[in-house]
């Protein structure tokens, strides 16, 4: 994320918390960050300077109006006014991460060599709320090579417990022994 995009959303998410839409605009900003990722010509054009800023806008309030909250369509033109509307993901991250700082939200990513059913995947939300005291948003990842057990990812750490991660510690104390 930007500082930019770090100032935008933060900007974005104190209006929408005085006004008391927090969680409304974190939807809506979701579902428009999804669709600008499923057509990026849309933001192509959004971000074409040789269109006048004012039909860039008029673009957006034509798609747009009456579809989500005017903030955040006004946020949508500033962002189109001042040549940022590509950076609307790092926006989202901001906004997000204030969102879930002050509802007490942790985001998990758990990943795994094979998926985890519902039963797994609700103990390992609950312990973790447990030890955190916090609310936890739990995404769940596969990835073969880890051959077994987890990796927890948060706070941009990272808390090792894979089978993969096992051997190759046992392989450095080895190389170790034989140096």
């Amino acid at each position: 994320m930007t500082k930019t995009a770090g100032v935008y959303g933060g900007a974005l998410y104190d209006l929408a918390r005085e006004e008391g839409k927090t969680e409304e605009i974190l939807q809506q900003l979701h579902t428009v960050n999804d669709l600008f990722k499923e057509e990026p010509q849309f933001v192509y054009l959004l971000a074409t300077p040789s269109l006048p800023k004012a039909e860039r806008c008029g673009v957006l309030d034509t798609c747009l109006r009456d579809r989500i909250d005017l903030y955040l369509l006004n946020f949508l033109k500033i962002l189109c006014e001042n040549g940022t509307i590509g950076q609307l993901a790092g926006c989202l991250r901001a906004y997000k991460d204030r969102y879930n700082e002050d509802h007490g939200i942790l985001e998990v990513r758990a990943v795994t060599a094979v998926p985890l059913n519902d039963r797994l995947r609700g103990q390992l939300r609950d312990r973790l709320s447990q030890v955190t005291g916090r609310t936890i948003e739990l995404d769940c990842r596969v990835d073969p090579v880890c051959l077994g057990g987890v990796r927890l990812e948060m706070e941009g750490r990272q808390l090792d417990g894979t089978l993969r991660a096992r051997f190759d510690a046992v392989r450095r104390q080895l190389q170790d022994v034989v140096l």
